[in-house]
């Protein structure tokens, strides 16, 4: 029996098609879903893309549900638990994903449970954002929705313009997250997990002198072996998330190994390049034992 499980994705983005060639090496059947061109009919109960009915296929994988998050993320996601509702298998669950797309959501799950993060920040307050710009000595201000350290704005506590760029920065983000500036030394860790358990963990390096060392900025993937303890930390953070493939973003400081935060979708690219781990293989195989193909 031929199992029909689509991606959800961004159409021609490697790790997309990545994921859909190794599921349709093993079922034959390969669709690959952009959710921006769905249509949920709540009268007749169907999700439709590309004259597919997601509510009648075995599974779907969610790779990517849009190619910048946002607000509206949330919303396809929204729309995918009518395929659910009508038995569909998500992977990872919409609702579980929804926890990860806004910052403030995940850093508050990571906290809750006693995660080493950062010092941080959230308030709507100018002034109270310069003064923890002034705790800090030097900050980060984040989007609530953004990957790849898009968005993002570095600010010095002795920058003499540091009060309009604050400005600047609350004018398109009416809730500022701020978190203290860590010292990376270079790099920061992937640490990669499938169903929970551990896979391995990469490091992204940067060959710029950018503040941030996400591939997007420059970086660069290298291999890394972790202690034990590190890999135990990186299985906590992950766990109250139940994802199906994420990657675990962890510094090492001189105080110790802090976590930034836990990904919706996990890094495909990293787990290859950096570890030389077929993630989409390994995901596409666990995918199909769940189902039960």
């Amino acid at each position: 029996m031929t199992r029909k499980i689509a991606i959800i994705g961004t159409p021609e983005k490697w790790s997309t098609e990545a994921l859909a060639d190794a599921m349709a090496a093993r079922t034959g059947y390969r669709q690959v879903v952009d959710m921006g061109q769905a249509v949920l009919d709540l009268g007749a109960g169907t999700l439709t893309c590309d004259g597919v009915d997601l509510c009648q296929l075995d599974g779907l994988v969610l790779k990517k549900i849009a190619e910048d998050y946002s607000p509206d993320a949330l919303d396809r996601l929204e729309m995918l638990r009518m395929a659910e509702a009508a038995g569909v298998r998500i992977f990872s669950p919409p609702v579980n994903v929804l926890r990860l797309m806004d910052r403030l959501a995940c850093t508050m799950t990571l906290r809750l449970a006693d995660i080493p993060m950062p010092e941080t920040t959230i308030t709507e307050s100018e002034t109270a954002a310069a003064a923890a710009l002034e705790r800090y000595g030097a900050a980060v201000f984040k989007p609530l929705f953004s990957t790849k350290a898009r968005g993002m704005m570095l600010l010095d506590s002795d920058a003499p313009d540091a009060r309009d760029r604050i400005a600047e920065f609350h004018a398109t983000n009416p809730v500022m997250y701020i978190q203290q500036k860590a010292d990376l030394s270079g790099a920061d860790l992937g640490m990669v997990f499938l169903n929970g358990d551990y896979l391995c963990t990469y490091a992204r390096i940067s060959q710029t002198g950018s503040w941030n060392t996400t591939i997007h900025s420059g970086g660069k993937y290298a291999a890394f072996d972790p202690t034990p303890e590190l890999i135990d930390l990186g299985r906590r953070a992950q766990a109250p998330f139940g994802l199906t493939f994420t990657t675990v973003d962890i510094a090492l400081t001189s105080a110790g190994p802090i976590v930034f935060e836990v990904s919706a979708f996990g890094g495909y690219s990293g787990a290859l390049k950096g570890c030389g781990i077929d993630a989409a293989a390994l995901v596409a195989d666990h995918v199909l034992q769940e189902i039960g193909a």
